[in-house]
């Protein structure tokens, strides 16, 4: 299903984030490396779980988290190649990986970053291998213990930060599960509100995407008190528009693009903005074929109908709407944030990138 013209991506990656993003890789590799040869020595099955962590961090990913935590924390007087910050950005990273892989477990999604998810390769193992018991509940169990990994392994980086910084980091991940369980209790309850959609847009990810890595940033420089509501006025908006694009492309993107199935959001039903906006301009017939999304499997002519639906119905023209909108804000009171020039130029070049992003 091609996205509609005017959703298309137009933004590239700055240079920089490609810059931040490799400094968290390197940490991480360097990080779960020596774990694997510390593990490899207790039984050589272990390796497979750090593995599978590793093979899920350098197989790609926007690396944004740690991108906007530097450039808070350049911005705010921090020195480009500091140590704790870059491990903050590595932890962040981390931590992302630790709720992709959960997150695909709890959707049943099989594809990740363009190849199998972890659950399913170890799926897959088990089925090759011929192994004892069920292949499903080794190849999800493997997999939410391979994010528990990444979960403790991002503390471990965190050991150096200071306590406000600490203490960021900590609401960030409560923020996180609070975000992932209305997501999943939207979908079990068929949830169509408006502001419902909103609240889980920003909890499961716009504020863990983007603010509070900014505040992170602040915290490690020791400007929090100072920079934290600029920061968010910043941030909050940009953290929305960023899920907006991402429900976008999850209905209409590409899967060689993204690298994971489009219309998985529509046969799990998930409560985003643009199902809610539909939900709330249709009637009659076209309401019962909304209606079916998250009911059962949906057929490949069924989800590309209810995409022709959510455009025409308007849908998809408002949400792209509000994308410019919120951006238009959070642009607005970057320009009044005190931090130096040269950070303000890169963090606007990455509000740029998240809202007219292509995956």
């Amino acid at each position: 299903m091609s996205l509609p013209d005017h959703a298309t991506g137009r933004a590239v990656a700055p240079a920089s984030l490609a810059v931040v993003g490799e400094r968290a890789e390197a940490r991480i590799r360097v990080l779960l490396d020596a774990e694997r040869e510390r593990w490899t020595e207790v039984d050589p099955a272990l390796p497979s779980a750090l593995d599978a962590l590793r093979d899920l961090v350098v197989a790609g990913g926007k690396r944004l988290r740690p991108a906007f935590c530097h450039w808070a924390f350049v911005g705010a007087g921090g020195e480009p190649d500091d140590e704790v910050a870059a491990d903050a950005g590595a932890a962040l990273e981390l931590l992302h990986s630790f709720a992709l892989v959960h997150d695909d477990i709890m959707d049943g999604s099989d594809r990740r970053r363009g190849a199998p998810a972890v659950h399913r390769a170890f799926i897959d193992r088990h089925e090759a291998s011929g192994w004892r018991g069920q292949a499903r509940r080794f190849g999800e169990g493997a997999a939410i213990l391979v994010g528990d990994f990444a979960f403790v392994y991002a503390d471990v980086l965190m050991a150096r930060v200071p306590a406000d910084a600490r203490a960021v980091f900590d609401e960030l991940r409560i923020e996180l599960c609070v975000g992932q369980y209305l997501d999943l209790s939207a979908t079990a309850t068929g949830g169509r509100e408006a502001a419902q959609a909103r609240t889980i847009e920003w909890y499961k990810s716009g504020k863990y995407t983007v603010e509070r890595p900014l505040h992170l940033g602040a915290a490690l420089a020791g400007r929090l008190a100072e920079l934290r509501e600029p920061l968010s006025a910043f941030g909050l908006p940009l953290g929305e528009a960023f899920q907006m694009r991402d429900d976008l492309l999850g209905v209409f993107g590409s899967e060689a693009v993204t690298g994971k199935p489009v219309g998985d959001d529509l046969r799990e039903g998930k409560l985003t903005p643009l199902l809610a906006a539909a939900s709330a301009r249709v009637q009659g017939a076209d309401l019962r074929l909304l209606e079916q999304v998250g009911t059962g499997e949906l057929t490949v002519d069924e989800i590309a109908a209810i995409c022709d639906l959510l455009a025409a119905s308007g849908a998809v023209e408002e949400i792209e709407s509000r994308i410019e909108a919120l951006v238009d804000e959070s642009l607005t009171a970057l320009s009044q944030v005190p931090i130096s020039q040269p950070a303000r130029s890169a963090l606007a070049e990455l509000g740029r990138f998240v809202a007219w992003r292509d995956r």
